[in-house]
């Protein structure tokens, strides 16, 4: 199975060298390693890395044992996540073809695979050196150029509050799909996000009578890129079209359009001074359930704020069934009260807008650590870096660190690079 599991005391490379030589792996894990759910042990790129640091050239990778009717089919190019790079050459072949191989080591692929999970010891050997696997690859690596949208609304001074949501959506699907059977289907991405896109539009359009009454201007934007890793917001506060000191605070809308029971999330509240109090003002005139939590990184745009130290409030009506696959469709946006929001937003705007002191940006220390979509265990282990998702050669570039965080207690700061963890190297 190609896994290195120190804490289940299991190695497929124990006793082996394959520096300079092509290892063959299942897929998947031994049955006898975890007892709930698959393992990291069970990730391609958890393979990749592990046959990469053992030194081997290639990788080559089999499905194995099939369920009931399912057929050997390879996995689609580009419905796996990981890097674009990890510093090995990686393939797959049928089963058919493998066994071959096995054959003439006078073994099954079969019988292996069976003696493996009924053990979960591992059962790897060499195959006769009269094997040799001639590879060449080519890649080709298709790229697009697209843009964030922006409209400026001058007030009477240059400070200025940002308005904005992300526009992109997964297209007909792709590794972040949460119904990986539908991948080619469009994702139409109706509330992630053409709620929020609709929010900054009728915002303009209601705040556009505002022109030159406003003491501070507002700026609003449509990021591309999200989806992708924040590419839109993170590229445009590495090169701002307007002076990002002069930005007093930044209000994200991601995922406004299905609002239940009145419940709102406002992510945020802590990083900027003021925000409580203007926020209590708003709720008198657009009452919800509100739900806030103090910190302001999270997956989403204004994540990209808070670490160039912009006070940010995040606009969200929740997590559904829906999210990340092709039934999140338009009939399902609770329109009335997403408009009732954008009447809240509104007033947040205007007071920011008009305020006689701007907020000041707070650092807040989370206690712990936030945890995965949908409440399940999170990310595993915790370090505190946020990482940069620009192309980085060698390592990963952080673009800020959490405070308290062991990577802060460690010294790191935005902008380094960490290029090894303990033994490990980072490619």
């Amino acid at each position: 199975y190609g896994a290195t599991a120190d804490e289940f005391h299991y190695d497929d490379y124990a006793g082996l060298d394959v520096k300079g030589k092509i290892v063959v792996v299942l897929r998947y894990e031994p049955s006898g390693l975890a007892h709930h759910g698959q393992t990291r042990h069970s990730q391609l790129i958890t393979k990749a890395i592990n046959a990469r640091n053992h030194g081997a050239k290639a990788l080559i990778v089999l499905n194995g044992k099939l369920g009931e009717g399912e057929q050997d089919l390879l996995t689609r190019f580009g419905s796996v996540s990981g890097p674009e790079n990890v510093g090995i050459v990686m393939l797959q072949v049928k089963n058919a073809i493998a066994d071959s191989w096995f054959q003439a080591a006078g073994k099954t692929l079969k019988d292996v695979q069976e003696q493996i999970n009924a053990t979960t010891k591992p059962a790897s050997f060499e195959l006769p050196n009269t094997l040799h696997v001639s590879l060449n690859i080519d890649v080709e690596t298709t790229r697009a150029t697209v843009n964030n949208v922006l409209a400026w609304l001058p007030g009477q001074t240059d400070e200025y509050v940002i308005i904005g949501a992300h526009y992109d959506h997964l297209g007909r699907g792709n590794v972040d799909s949460l119904a990986p059977s539908q991948i080619g289907q469009i994702h139409p991405g109706a509330d992630d996000n053409a709620s929020g896109t609709a929010g900054v539009l009728e915002l303009a359009r209601l705040l556009a009578p505002q022109r030159r009454k406003l003491k501070r201007s507002i700026l609003f934007i449509d990021f591309a890129g999200e989806e992708l890793g924040l590419l839109g917001s993170a590229e445009w506060v590495k090169e701002p079209t307007r002076p990002l000191g002069k930005a007093v605070a930044m209000i994200n809308m991601d995922m406004i359009g299905r609002i239940k029971d009145d419940k709102v999330y406002i992510g945020g509240i802590g990083t900027g001074s003021t925000f409580k109090s203007v926020l209590e003002e708003a709720e008198k005139e657009a009452p919800f359930k509100v739900e806030s939590s103090p910190g302001g990184y999270s997956s989403s745009d204004h994540t990209s704020f808070v670490t160039k130290k912009i006070p940010v409030l995040f606009f969200f009506s929740g997590l559904h069934s829906d999210y990340h696959k092709p039934s999140d469709t338009w009939d399902k946006i609770n329109s009335a009260s997403a408009a009732r929001l954008l009447d809240m937003v509104e007033n947040v705007t205007l007071e920011l807008a008009n305020a006689e002191q701007p907020p000041t940006f707070q650092v807040v220390a989370e206690e712990k650590p936030l945890g995965g979509v949908g409440g399940g265990g999170g990310y595993g282990p915790y370090f505190g870096s946020v990482p940069d998702f620009g192309q980085v050669d060698n390592g990963v570039k952080f673009s800020d660190v959490r405070p308290n965080s062991p990577a802060a207690k460690a010294g790191f700061k935005a902008g380094d690079v960490l290029v090894q963890f303990g033994d490990k190297p980072i490619k």
